[in-house]
């Protein structure tokens, strides 16, 4: 019957629930003292054999033999340091009259970091106000 059928399939789901549990476990168990079975004292020295043996890295290691590499594309810039040494050249470029773009060229930073740093340094021009129009007597603006 459809009764006794449903009972096995939830013996069978407790029953892998339980399995899962207990190898959950287990593993848990065989990983904490995986170091001492190659012989390193600490878990710190034997991640770095593990790193040192998968080649630096361990994605290396992974990575499928016969795969093709990423296609050489346009290098992805890193995120410049804005050093001291940095915003000193800056304020020196500033001073001898170069553009913002014509500083970051020649520093190698962004135009908006030239600007924040111009801002930041005291070296920005501060805008006019707007004025209101002047109107003529006798018409509405």
């Amino acid at each position: 019957m459809i009764t006794s059928k449903i009972k096995q399939l939830y013996a069978a789901r407790a029953k892998l629930a339980h399995l899962e549990q207990t190898v959950e476990t287990e593993l848990r168990r065989e990983l904490a003292v995986l170091h001492r079975q190659y012989g390193y004292s600490d878990l710190k020295s034997f991640f770095k054999a593990v790193r040192a043996a998968a080649g630096g890295g361990i994605h290396k290691a992974t990575r499928k033999e016969g795969r093709a590499e990423k296609a050489a594309g346009p290098k992805v810039r890193k995120r410049a340091k804005i050093t001291d040494a940095i915003r000193a050249r800056v304020r020196k470029f500033v001073k001898a009259g170069k553009s913002g773009s014509q500083i970051a060229k020649a520093v190698g930073i962004s135009l908006p970091s030239v600007q924040n740093i111009k801002k930041a340094s005291g070296l920005v021009k501060a805008r006019k106000p707007a004025q209101p129009p002047v109107v003529a007597s006798g018409e509405k603006a």
